[in-house]
């Protein structure tokens, strides 16, 4: 095959920008508004309040709201705007002073337990749970009354008690980031401990930081609004929790007063709440989600697809049965994904169908469409992508509908991913994992699905099936767990069996008993194989017809002893050399055994 020359600059990579992220969701961008308002009144206070917060006014004793005062008078004659906006300001520095204790105490100091574990990590730990098992709230008085009721040693006291959640969330990052192979490779080229601390780790906690700074503000001001509402602080510096213990001291004669700081309060740490969870969402999912107006845009695209470079705008590929005899029909196949220059076109127009009994090879070079293919048809395609097609048959019947399809799941359609120690959960035994999908998809009772899961481990090759249904994955090896997957997706006893690059992270020996394995089940059951997978040779060992595809294409189909005998497309040929090469097959070795052997027999007869 004639390598494709490296290209002298390569594209920037564009990194998946947070903000923008954060500005597409709705929820989140209102409760970023909302905190701006609160923020932005707490900093005009001087220029916005139109009275001296302190200034009394027995006329404004109890005042309705309106004669120059919005909000009306509170009980010492004081007006109660004045005081809100002023009181954001005491709000918002305390919630920072809290914040910041919280993060130079606790994230540091998970990154330095998670990182070097051991004693330091015991120690850590000791005083974090020590610290959240005090009550906080007692500590807090008895500083108050300690400290003559100084708000900033207060909420730097708060603080200390908060830090535990940031060092718990920054540990458990640090635990899992020290394990990684980079880290490793920064130590042996010899990086000093504290670089690698503060360029490897700390950039790997920020986001989730951020996500925790957003809940701890909300919860420090929440409390900070509980201890002014005990008496907590100056009574000449506006707080919303003095202006609440106000209210609530004159709730019966006058509500107003309660009820005005109660809602400052609680549309600011909603407003925190929301934004808290908005970035928990954007940090655990690092692609950018696709918008409705995007989604549609993508299918009226792929619904009315324009000509490509050669001028070819129709379907490829071929069918060879009737659309009632097919155990899978694909009709004129479309998969696009939206882009900001509009939409990206990956699977153009691929039409294929394999029969009961059939086994067909699905196969092209990383990026050729063949996985995006049956993704569709199974409905695993990634967040932003969308697929089109004319018809989708599965079992003889048309199911277009992906409703449809995902009743088929698990039923007519079975699944056998590549990857298999990442696609069992490690959290749950193999046989619960086995025994599951029969108990709720086949409506089978437990000891009927512990039998038929046993039965099918036995089919597989596991000839201990009792220890493997009682093992975690990490306790049985690659291959086994690639029988187990098998075993899951053939328990059902499905018309239609797709394995997506099924021997891709085998050894050599265990990837040929997982091929003649799958050919025994699908020859037993009588279902249709299709097999996606960038090696011919596999093609070669297992299926009966084959579909060659590129760049979204499908360029050649037939048979497979035709494809090797005579491949019409030159991309077709250049699959195939690639995947022969120049070693001696078995009986050549044997051969050349044998003459050694005799040239080894005649040194010695010539010898004696």
């Amino acid at each position: 095959m004639t390598a494709a020359p490296f290209p002298a600059t390569l594209a920037p990579v564009k990194r998946i920008s947070l903000t923008r992220r954060y500005f597409r969701r709705p929820v989140g961008v209102v409760a970023l508004v909302v905190f701006a308002i609160v923020v932005l009144a707490a900093v005009f206070a001087p220029w916005l309040a139109p009275y001296d917060p302190n200034h009394v006014d027995f006329v404004l004793t109890h005042a309705e709201p309106g004669n120059g005062h919005l909000l009306g008078g509170d009980s010492a004659g004081r007006d109660i705007f004045s005081r809100l906006l002023y009181g954001a300001r005491t709000t918002l520095y305390g919630g920072v002073i809290t914040c910041v204790t919280g993060i130079v105490l606790g994230v540091p100091t998970g990154v330095v337990a998670g990182y070097f574990g051991g004693a330091t990590d015991r120690i850590c730990s000791w005083i974090s749970d020590a610290l959240q098992s005090v009550p906080g709230m007692i500590v807090l008085l008895v500083v108050a009354a300690g400290t003559g009721q100084d708000f900033t040693v207060l909420m730097i006291a708060l603080g200390v008690f908060l830090a535990p959640g940031y060092y718990r969330i920054t540990r458990a990052r640090a635990l899992t980031v020290r394990r990684e192979p980079y880290i490793d490779a920064a130590r042996v080229a010899g990086v000093g401990t504290l670089r690698i601390l503060r360029t490897h780790l700390l950039r790997a906690v920020y986001a989730p930081i951020i996500v925790q700074t957003a809940l701890t503000a909300g919860l420090a001001i929440g409390m900070q609004a509980g201890l002014q509402f005990l008496g907590i602080g100056s009574a000449s510096t506006p707080s919303w929790g003095q202006t609440m213990n106000d209210g609530f001291l004159n709730m019966l004669t006058y509500p107003l007063i309660l009820l005005w700081p109660s809602i400052a309060l609680g549309v600011t740490i909603a407003a925190l709440a929301f934004i808290g969870s908005t970035l928990a969402d954007l940090v655990s999912v690092r692609a950018e989600q696709p918008t409705r107006r995007g989604r549609a845009r993508v299918r009226e695209a792929l619904a009315a697809p324009a000509p490509d470079a050669l001028g070819d705008s129709g379907s490829s590929g071929a069918h060879e049965h009737a659309a009632a005899d097919c155990a899978l029909r694909i009709e004129n196949l479309r998969v696009g994904y939206a882009t900001d220059k509009g939409f990206k076109e990956v699977v153009r127009g691929v039409s294929l169908d394999a029969a009961p009994g059939e086994v067909l090879g699905i196969v092209g070079e990383s990026g050729s469409g063949k996985t995006q293919t049956v993704f569709s048809v199974l409905d695993l395609l990634p967040p932003g992508g969308t697929a089109v097609a004319d018809a989708i048959w599965v079992g003889g019947r048309e199911v277009g509908n992906a409703a449809e399809r995902a009743k088929l799941l698990g039923r007519e359609i079975g699944y056998v991913p590549q990857e298999p120690m990442t696609n069992l959960d490690p959290c749950y035994l193999i046989g619960h994992q086995l025994v599951e999908p029969l108990r709720r998809v086949h409506g089978l009772d437990k000891a009927a699905a512990k039998a038929r899961a046993r039965e099918v481990l036995l089919q597989v090759g596991l000839t201990d099936p009792d220890r493997v249904m009682a093992s975690y994955p990490h306790q049985i090896s690659g291959g086994m767990a690639q029988r187990v997957l098998i075993a899951g997706a053939v328990a059902g006893r499905p018309s239609l069996l797709v394995a997506d690059e099924p021997t891709t992270a085998l050894d050599v020996t265990v990837q040929a008993e997982v091929l003649e394995l799958l050919r025994e089940l699908q020859a037993e059951y009588g279902m249709a194989l299709v097999i996606v997978t960038h090696n011919f040779g596999v093609v070669a060992d297992i299926c009966d017809r084959v579909v060659v595809m590129k760049d979204g294409r499908i360029v050649e189909t037939g048979p497979v002893e035709r494809i090797f005998r005579a491949p019409e497309d030159p991309y077709t040929a250049e699959l195939i050399s690639a995947s022969l090469d120049d070693t001696e097959g078995r009986e050549e070795l044997d051969e050349a055994w044998e003459r050694r052997g005799l040239a080894h027999a005649a040194g010695e007869e010539a010898g004696r």
